[in-house]
C-alpha cells in the first residue's frame, strides 16, 4: 500500500502529462488563452488532482468515484488533443505520444477501480 499519492505511478504519469501539455500549450496563440489552452490544461491537470483526491478519501465508494473522475479527465484530454491536432496546434507526433500516455493512464485507472470494487 502507498503512503502518499505521489508514490503512485498512475499519479506520476498523470502529473507528467499535465506538465507536457502545459509546455506544449505555451507556444499556442494568445487568442486561445481562455479557450483551448485553458480547457486542455485544466482537463490534463484534473487527472492527477482527482487521483490525489481519491487517495485522500477513506470510503471505498468515494475513492472509486474520484478515480472515475480522473478517468473522465483522461478522455476529455484525449478529445482536446484530437481537436488540437486537427486545427494544427499539435503535431501528429505530439498527439501520438500523449495519446499513448493517456491510454496507459486510463488502463491503470481501470485496474485500480476494479481492485477497489
Amino acid at each position: 500500500m502507498y503512503k502518499d499519492f505521489k508514490d503512485m505511478k498512475v499519479w506520476q504519469d498523470g502529473i507528467d502529462i499535465a506538465v507536457i501539455i502545459f509546455t506544449l500549450t505555451e507556444a499556442l496563440p494568445k487568442k486561445e488563452d481562455y479557450g483551448f489552452t485553458s480547457q486542455i490544461r485544466r482537463s490534463a491537470l484534473s487527472i492527477s488532482a482527482n487521483i490525489a483526491e481519491a487517495f485522500g478519501r477513506h470510503h471505498k465508494n468515494d475513492k472509486v468515484n474520484f478515480y472515475y473522475y480522473a478517468r473522465g479527465s483522461v478522455t476529455e484530454t484525449r478529445s482536446h488533443l484530437e481537436y488540437g491536432k486537427r486545427v494544427g496546434y499539435i503535431s501528429n507526433e505530439q498527439q501520438i505520444d500523449l495519446e499513448n500516455r493517456l491510454k496507459e493512464t486510463y488502463f491503470e485507472l481501470n485496474k485500480i477501480i476494479k481492485t477497489i470494487k
